[in-house]
């Protein structure tokens, strides 16, 4: 049977079609050709009592003051007042775990091209770092699959690995993203709600311009990075007056302000191979270091062996110099289960927390850089470190810090009257 003859009108066609889709597979975004955004689930605690009082607080010191006017001058050491807020707002109930991060990763970052924004850090690998890698990356994979969480256990984490530009990334694209849906719950005296978002790939404008160091917020609702009197509202500030001039000392229990660490709460343990409290009955409870003779907190992932966990490290420390340096653990996030007065877990201890309060440098510091607010105290930590006076601060882009310090975390915090859109 002879060939068909094809018109060469008809080829001139095929050809131009030809050329279009392959110019669209050119042109479009690679975002646009990958996978499907993640959608994640965030409960925020609901702090009310809009206006109330600020106290007087001297970093670092056991002491508490109605107002600044009331404390001593102590060089050096100029008294901040904190906690006051004049509206409701909503603030995490748990720190953003590595699941959610891995999540946010694979969205804003979907061909796994590790690029200029410096969300990940090779030290962030079990392979480079076996005791606190989290996320591990691979190369060959399908677009929206190159980062996973490094082992199970890790899931239900903090992400020890936040400097204020990855959180306020994150924030931006819970803020860009779509809320798909919004719940009420209550339990005993707290409310919470929970949203549930699909997260977007944009995480250069939104709620933070990110082209802007000295960014602060851009917009009345969404999702933010609490400020430093957001977090010490909702981790001390007591609405039914406990405390001193209403505030607790620790976010775990009231205590007593002169008592130096002789007031706060219990030592979590962890089970040794997943990292879950297991000593929860112990109540006030908080994933730090008691001090003395006790070891901090520890756990080593399944699967690695004990020489790994003890001796492997990115920086080539020998294991004594690494065990002092490195001893504590992150646990799972919310097994405490000491409330703050909001209703809050683990704002004592775990992971130390950033805000997007902008503050000077420290005395003698000079330089353009800019330096952020952070609070909460780490799992290595004596207690100390989970006072409300415990007002610390770093360079918001300190590289250095976040890829060494694996107990950077974050908490998202929610403005205004936020619903699905």
């Amino acid at each position: 049977m002879p060939a068909r003859v094809v018109p060469r009108a008809l080829l001139t066609r095929i050809s131009l079609a030809l050329g279009v889709l392959a110019l669209a597979a050119v042109l479009l975004p690679a975002a646009a050709v990958a996978a499907k955004p993640a959608v994640i689930t965030y409960t925020v605690a609901k702090v009310g009592a809009p206006g109330n009082p600020s106290v007087g607080v001297i970093p670092f010191e056991d002491l508490l003051f109605p107002n600044c006017a009331s404390a001593p001058s102590i060089p050096k050491k100029p008294c901040i007042e904190v906690g006051g807020v004049g509206y409701r707002y909503g603030i995490g109930k748990l720190e953003v775990t590595v699941d959610q991060y891995v999540d946010f990763l694979n969205t804003v970052d979907p061909l796994g091209r590790k690029g200029k924004l410096r969300l990940y850090s090779t030290t962030e690998s079990s392979t480079a770092w076996p005791r606190f890698g989290q996320i591990d990356f691979t190369r060959k994979a399908k677009p929206g699959h190159h980062f996973s969480v490094a082992s199970p256990a890790w899931a239900d984490k903090p992400y020890g690995f936040a400097n204020f530009l990855r959180s306020a990334r994150f924030a931006n694209s819970l803020y860009n993203g779509k809320v798909l849906a919004k719940k009420e719950s209550s339990e005993g005296a707290f409310e919470y709600t929970t949203y549930r978002v699909r997260l977007s790939p944009r995480t250069e404008t939104g709620m933070y311009e990110m082209s802007n160091p000295k960014t602060t917020r851009q917009a009345k609702v969404g999702f933010v990075i609490p400020s430093q009197d957001e977090w010490i509202k909702a981790a001390y500030y007591d609405p039914n007056g406990g405390g001193t001039y209403s505030y607790w000392k620790y976010p775990t229990n009231p205590g007593e302000f002169g008592k130096k660490m002789t007031d706060g709460p219990i030592q979590a343990q962890l089970d040794p191979s997943t990292g879950d409290v297991v000593n929860a009955s112990s109540q006030p409870l908080s994933i730090f270091r008691a001090g003395g003779e006790t070891a901090a907190p520890y756990w080593c992932p399944a699967g690695l062996s004990t020489e790994g966990c003890a001796t492997g490290n990115p920086f080539g420390l020998d294991p004594e110099t690494y065990a002092k340096a490195f001893a504590g653990s992150l646990g799972t996030v919310g097994q405490t289960l000491t409330p703050s007065p909001w209703g809050t877990l683990d704002q004592g201890g775990n992971a130390v927390e950033w805000t997007d309060t902008i503050t000077p440098p420290p005395f003698g510091v000079k330089g353009a850089r800019v330096w952020r607010r952070l609070h909460g105290g780490i799992a290595n930590a004596p207690n100390y470190q989970l006072w409300i006076s415990a007002v610390g601060l770093q360079p918001q882009d300190n590289a250095f810090f976040t890829a060494t310090y694996p107990w950077l975390g974050i908490r998202i915090g929610v403005v205004g009257n936020l619903n699905p859109s």
